[in-house]
């Protein structure tokens, strides 16, 4: 099984791969699990169009429900979006059983056609594992920690029930939350409203500042990964990682 992401860089693709595989004589057919955005499976299509893949390939692009929304979707990944009608899920797969591939009618008949084209390769039954039988008397669970306690029918946080913090009629915070977690105790509302405050004036450190945002939004432009790193950097100044100098001055001005 060979993972390759749905990123706009990748180290490998599809064809790669599966040229591989054809190579290898080990190997009696393949699965291929694509999904919306990108043109990689219409490489497989031509090679199996031109007889460089000859072995049973089954596949199946992922994405066929965008066809129901009436703009184009994210899913999830930086390169499942189609940008035109060939990169749609739906497309994709019209292709590649139009070339001989062997395409279900929807994922959940992906099992059946599998089963179907091992059944016609008429290959040896593949043995099942021996299945760990459960022994009658278990253990009690003895998983505990500093922080939580997962012994009884209730996970704690440092003593405390997770439902008497967890939800909004408990009167609790997450600073209250935060307290239990790292500290170990229950800290004052004074303490607690101080550490929620922290949080919310930095909650923008991560993913969504700046520069992070605009590195991603030019590789999904089909940028260059220098060009979509440049475009971050260049947006670092004295609100964002440059926030660090300014920090040191306040504390040496404070120290002195």
């Amino acid at each position: 099984c060979i993972a390759i992401g749905g990123d706009r860089f990748v180290g490998s693709v599809f064809i790669d791969n599966l040229l591989r595989m054809e190579a290898n004589p080990e190997v009696k057919y393949m699965i291929l699990l694509g999904e919306v955005g990108g043109t990689e499976e219409y490489k497989v299509i031509e090679a199996v169009k031109d007889g460089r893949i000859k072995k049973p390939i089954i596949a199946w692009c992922i994405g066929t429900i965008a066809k129901y929304y009436d703009s184009g979707v994210q899913f999830g990944h930086a390169g499942a979006s189609a940008n035109a009608d060939s990169e749609t899920a739906e497309y994709k797969n019209r292709a590649m059983a139009e070339a001989g591939i062997h395409v279900p009618t929807s994922f959940n008949e992906l099992p059946a056609m599998i089963n179907k084209v091992f059944t016609d390769l008429n290959l040896p039954a593949i043995p099942e594992p021996e299945m760990n039988t459960v022994p009658k008397v278990r253990r009690s669970k003895q998983f505990i920690c500093t922080i939580s306690d997962d012994r009884g029918e209730e996970a704690t946080y440092a003593g405390f029930p997770i439902s008497s913090v967890a939800t909004p009629d408990t009167g609790k915070g997450i600073g209250d939350v935060i307290s239990l977690l790292w500290f170990k105790k229950q800290y004052p509302k004074w303490a607690t409203d101080f550490i929620e405050t922290v949080i919310k004036t930095v909650a923008d450190h991560g993913p969504a500042v700046s520069g992070a945002h605009n590195a991603k939004v030019t590789a999904r432009a089909g940028k260059s990964v220098v060009e979509s790193l440049v475009t971050g950097l260049l947006t670092i100044g004295p609100r964002f990682g440059g926030a660090i100098d300014g920090a040191a001055k306040y504390f040496k001005y404070a120290d002195d």
